[in-house]
């Protein structure tokens, strides 16, 4: 494959792709790549302040989603606004995704690995099994969901798949020189993972540096990278 140029980021929640590739987005922005992301639910439950509104916090992140996507320089970002632990392997949820994936055309698709073993959030679970079958066959084939192509959507082949937070990683890429432009969009998310400050930060460096090892550099993201075929 030549070097990707579109990517679409698929994520459960707000925060998950900043927590899980937050350093690879910010590497793909700064080299010129067209990086969209699609959230899938809105948060509405990730709290555990007793006296705010379920919608209000809705609506504080997709402020905060809308911050750390200035930080990074998203091309876009796409609300799907399902509730907060309401995804469901449904054809719903697939045509939305698979709309998704006709409307931008990327090369790559990055999502949370679907197949982590026991304890998992069950919306990382949907969002990385549905968006893998919307990939595969849902969004190349014609037949699937043709009212898309009645209002212009043509069929799209994915190149590669990329998932974060991967069971089995098989690829790093160094994000050292982005920490600090990961760290600025994690912690927009500030409801979920509260204000930047040095502690948080050498917790984060310290994993990374971890990961890091694998591949000879100060920081790194790990990822299973699937090949699709042509």
């Amino acid at each position: 494959m030549d070097e990707p140029e579109s990517i679409l980021v698929v994520t459960p929640h707000p925060d998950d792709s900043e927590s899980g590739a937050g350093g690879t987005i910010a590497r793909w922005c700064a080299e010129g790549k067209k990086v969209t992301l699609v959230v899938c639910t809105n948060g509405n439950k990730g709290t555990s302040d007793r006296s705010i509104d379920p919608a209000d916090l809705a609506a504080l992140r997709e402020k905060e989603t809308l911050e750390a996507a200035r930080i990074y320089g998203l091309a876009g970002v796409e609300f799907l606004r399902f509730p907060d632990q309401g995804l469901e392997d449904n054809d719903e949820f697939r045509e939305r995704i698979v709309w998704q994936i006709r409307k931008h055309k990327p090369d790559i698709v990055l999502t949370c690995d679907p197949e982590r073993s026991y304890i998992r959030h069950r919306d990382h679970y949907i969002a990385g099994r549905v968006t893998l079958d919307a990939i595969f066959p849902y969004s190349r084939d014609h037949l699937s969901y043709p009212q898309h192509l009645e209002q212009g959507l043509d069929t799209h082949r994915v190149d590669e798949i990329w998932l974060f937070r991967p069971q089995e990683p098989d690829t790093y890429i160094d994000v050292t020189d982005h920490f600090e432009t990961r760290q600025n969009a994690l912690h927009s998310h500030f409801s979920q993972v509260g204000l930047r400050d040095p502690e948080r930060d050498e917790r984060s460096r310290k994993r990374l540096a971890e990961v890091g090892k694998e591949i000879g550099v100060a920081l790194a993201e790990p990822f299973k990278r699937i090949k699709m075929f042509r």
